[in-house]
């Protein structure tokens, strides 16, 4: 277990510099006698449509080395390690996960957060497994991340999540359509991992269901114009249009919706389920229903602690959607530090298994896959342009 911790105030800014096992480092702060610096990597998108969530998960991972640091680092074995995080863009573009990833990996990094889509966090996975790093993702929720089963060289599970998959987030979002006596509905994706994988998921539970699913469409994560495809759904009427993608392109997609005069609604998952949508959306975004897998931070414990604390240090920035999960994530591996005693990258694989202790998201521990124990989804609706939690599924 960890003990209790307090939010700090960020007292330097994310590091991009190397500086793993060095006896001084400016990336760490001034170090004492017997520490050492230690450096934990981060993919995510600072660039790009979805930048403000990649760059809503490296605040997390910065909130959590900043205040071990501020508390004098961690006693690992015979050392006491002070932590730097090391950032690198991935442009949420998957041709860039392997080269994020060694990126990260030649600048010695022990363990990575990241990445934040699936679609890069899974072929950036083999390259940390080779290197025997272990790969924490706080917000990629496609099952075939922790199913591909990869491992170290000395066979240890290199991959782990910190959220439910859309194993359960998209037959979550199929029954919440049914519950509200959904008759039919269309689906269109954005032909990423992630949101395919999010739709055929829903399409399946709706089906199952005896839900008519009257289209399943599929555009890409740059799609701006969808009049055509909406033209063409809002002839078959449907109760619901499920879409599988991101905020800045469904807010395109709902006010799109609203200028054709479709009184069709608009349902979806985490991608759309940001601060970032309803400013994007507007009036359009009202009664947009979509989930987030986690509990939201309005019924974390200390939730409301680490929402002001990240608005003081992030001045003019909010929480979007999984910066606390990445913030645990770098506690978990802080934690399989000290219990493998070792910053070597392979002992802190090895330790993964034992980690569980109580985060700000709740308990942490990781299942035989490295999938996150207990995992939860939460269902919001746009109310008067807040989200709000309108039912929590564990």
């Amino acid at each position: 277990m960890y003990q209790t911790f307090k939010f700090l105030p960020l007292v330097a800014a994310v590091a991009l510099v190397a500086c793993g096992g060095d006896k001084s480092s400016d990336a760490c702060g001034k170090l004492d006698a017997g520490q050492v610096c230690v450096k934990i990597g981060h993919g995510a998108p600072r660039t790009g449509g979805i930048a403000h969530l990649g760059k809503d998960n490296e605040n997390g991972a910065q909130l959590a080395v900043n205040e071990i640091n501020a508390k004098g680092g961690i006693k690992v074995g015979d050392k006491v390690v002070k932590l730097a995080l090391v950032g690198e863009d991935d442009a949420a573009d998957p041709k860039q996960g392997p080269v994020v990833a060694q990126k990260l990996l030649d600048a010695g990094v022990v363990g990575v957060v990241g990445h934040l889509t699936s679609g890069v966090t899974i072929p950036a996975s083999a390259v940390y497994a080779k290197a025997g790093v272990v790969e924490i993702s706080p917000s990629s929720t496609n099952p075939d991340y922790t199913l591909k089963g990869e491992k170290t060289p000395k066979g240890s599970v290199s991959t782990y999540r910190m959220v439910a998959t859309d194993a359960m987030q998209g037959p979550a979002m199929g029954r919440f359509m049914l519950n509200k006596g959904a008759k039919t509905v269309a689906i269109l994706d954005d032909s990423t991992q992630y949101g395919k994988g999010l739709a055929d998921q829903v399409e399946k539970t709706l089906k199952d269901g005896g839900v008519q699913v009257v289209a399943h469409e599929a555009s890409t994560a740059t799609t701006t114009d969808f009049k055509a495809i909406l033209t063409k759904i809002k002839g078959m009427n449907p109760d619901y249009l499920f879409w599988g993608g991101m905020d800045d392109t469904a807010a395109s997609l709902v006010k799109q919706m609203k200028e054709l005069g479709m009184t069709t609604k608009l349902a979806s998952a985490d991608g759309p389920c940001t601060k970032k949508f309803i400013d994007l959306a507007g009036d359009a975004g009202e009664g947009v229903v979509c989930s987030q897998a986690g509990m939201p931070l309005s019924k974390m414990a200390k939730g409301a602690q680490y929402n002001a604390n990240y608005e003081k240090t992030f001045v003019g920035q909010k929480v979007q959607i999984y910066s606390p999960f990445a913030y645990d994530a770098v506690y978990a591996l802080a934690e399989a530090m000290k219990i493998a005693g070792s910053t070597e990258r392979e002992a802190i694989a090895a330790a993964m298994p034992k980690v569980n202790f109580s985060g700000l998201t709740g308990q942490v521990a990781f299942d035989e896959k490295g999938d996150i124990k207990g995992g939860a989804i939460s269902i919001f609706q746009v109310i008067n342009k807040n989200l709000e939690v309108i039912d929590i599924i564990k």
